[in-house]
C-alpha cells in the first residue's frame, strides 16, 4: 500500500511541475466586487453564504439540528456508561485546558469578525465545540451535564435556530439593516448577527452531542 502512496505523491509532484498554477482570471474579479458591494461585507465568502445562497445555509443549519436530534433519539434506549475514564495526569489536563482557552478565543474572534476576514459562523462553532470537547475530556461528565442544564443550553440552542431562521426570512423578503461602512465591524446588515447565531448553534449543538456520546459511549 505504501507504494501506492509514493506513486500518488510523485504523480502529484509531476503535475505541479508540468501544469501551470490556476490563478483567478481578472475577468472574474468584478463578480467578487459585486458580491462585496451587494452584501456590504469584506469577506465575499460570508456574502455568498448569508446572502447569495442563504436558502442553502438555512437548510445546513436545519440538517445540523436534525443530526443532534437523531443522536438523542438513537441513544435514548441505551444504558449509560457506568464509569467514564478521564485524563488524570496533570500535563494532559493543563494542555487540554490551555487548548480549550485558545479555541474559545478563536471561536469568539471568528464569530464577531467572520464577515471581515476568513472565518465565519460555522468555523467559529467548530472552534467552540473543540473547546468544549477539550474541557469534557478532562472534567467530570456529571459536572459538564450540571453546567449544561443550569445554563439552559438546550433552550438557547433552539432559540438561536429560531432567531436565525427569522432573520434569514427577513433577509430573503428584502427587509435588511443598513450595510454601514464597508470594512467596519458594524457592517453587512444582518450578516454579523447571522454569523454569531450560527456559531452559537454549532457550538451548543456540539456540546449536546459530546455529552451524549460520553454518557453512552465513554471517551472514545
Amino acid at each position: 500500500m505504501k507504494w501506492i502512496y509514493i506513486a500518488a505523491g510523485i504523480a502529484l509532484y509531476i503535475k505541479m511541475l508540468i501544469f501551470p498554477d490556476l490563478a483567478m482570471d481578472s475577468a472574474d474579479l468584478p463578480i467578487v466586487e459585486s458580491i462585496v458591494q451587494d452584501s456590504g461585507v469584506s469577506n465575499a465568502v460570508s456574502g455568498v453564504i448569508f446572502r447569495n445562497r442563504l436558502y442553502d445555509t438555512i437548510f445546513e443549519v436545519l440538517v445540523f439540528t436534525i443530526a443532534i436530534m437523531g443522536v438523542r433519539y438513537l441513544l435514548a434506549d441505551e444504558q449509560p456508561t457506568r464509569i467514564v475514564h478521564q485524563f488524570t495526569d496533570h500535563p494532559s489536563i493543563v494542555l487540554a485546558r490551555l487548548g480549550a482557552a485558545i479555541a474559545a478565543l478563536v471561536s469568539i474572534e471568528l464569530a464577531i469578525r467572520g464577515h471581515l476576514s476568513p472565518g465565519g459562523g460555522f468555523a467559529a462553532g467548530v472552534a467552540g465545540g473543540t473547546a468544549i470537547g477539550l474541557v469534557a475530556i478532562t472534567a467530570s461528565s456529571e459536572w459538564m451535564e450540571t453546567i449544561y442544564r443550569r445554563l439552559g443550553v438546550a433552550t438557547w440552542e433552539k432559540v438561536s435556530v429560531l432567531i436565525f431562521i427569522l432573520l434569514a426570512v427577513l433577509t430573503l423578503i428584502g427587509v435588511e439593516l443598513p450595510h454601514g461602512e464597508l470594512g467596519t465591524l458594524v457592517s453587512g446588515g444582518w450578516i454579523p448577527l447571522l454569523n454569531i447565531l450560527v456559531a452559537v448553534k454549532v457550538a451548543l449543538g456540539s456540546w449536546a452531542a459530546i455529552l451524549l456520546f460520553i454518557r453512552y459511549r465513554g471517551l472514545l
